[in-house]
């Protein structure tokens, strides 16, 4: 529970801050965003204010394509931390978004017979319940998810 309040922790609701705010202020509309560094020119995810690769702080934010291919996943069973143990089974992944970047996320609308390395992907928001306290999120955050793409 969260502390003092009678209502189950949730363990699948980001913790925004205002660096991250433009990230899922897009995801709510829809739309993936990453960061691109202005010096060595990777793109990179997730959000940090400096680039991973060079450690320039010439970074700004870009809307990603939303296509991908499936790196890896595992197929989640059991999982007691809520509100997951609701969803399971689930497929947890890591995908190589089309920019480059790996993201770990989840694989939706797919049997898991039906999963294949490199596998053509599309994203998706999962819109999530109500967050809660300083720096929770609120009502209406989208989560992004992948599916599988059928068409270019």
């Amino acid at each position: 529970m969260a502390a003092g309040s009678g209502v189950p922790a949730r363990y699948d609701l980001p913790e925004i801050d205002a660096f991250t705010r433009p990230y899922w202020d897009a995801a709510a509309d829809g739309r993936l965003l990453l960061r691109r560094c202005g010096a060595c020119g990777r793109a990179h995810h997730y959000p940090r204010e400096f680039c991973p690769h060079c450690w320039s702080e010439a970074v700004t934010w870009e809307r990603a394509s939303g296509r991908a291919t499936l790196y890896t996943w595992s197929v989640v069973h059991r999982n007691d931390l809520p509100p997951f143990g609701a969803r399971t089974p689930y497929v947890a992944a890591v995908v190589d978004l089309e920019e480059g970047p790996r993201m770990m996320t989840e694989v939706v609308e797919c049997g898991e017979g039906d999963l294949r390395v490199e596998m053509a992907l599309e994203v998706a928001f999962r819109a999530e319940g109500e967050g809660e306290g300083e720096g929770r999120v609120e009502e209406g955050v989208a989560v992004p998810v992948f599916r599988p793409r059928f068409s270019s």
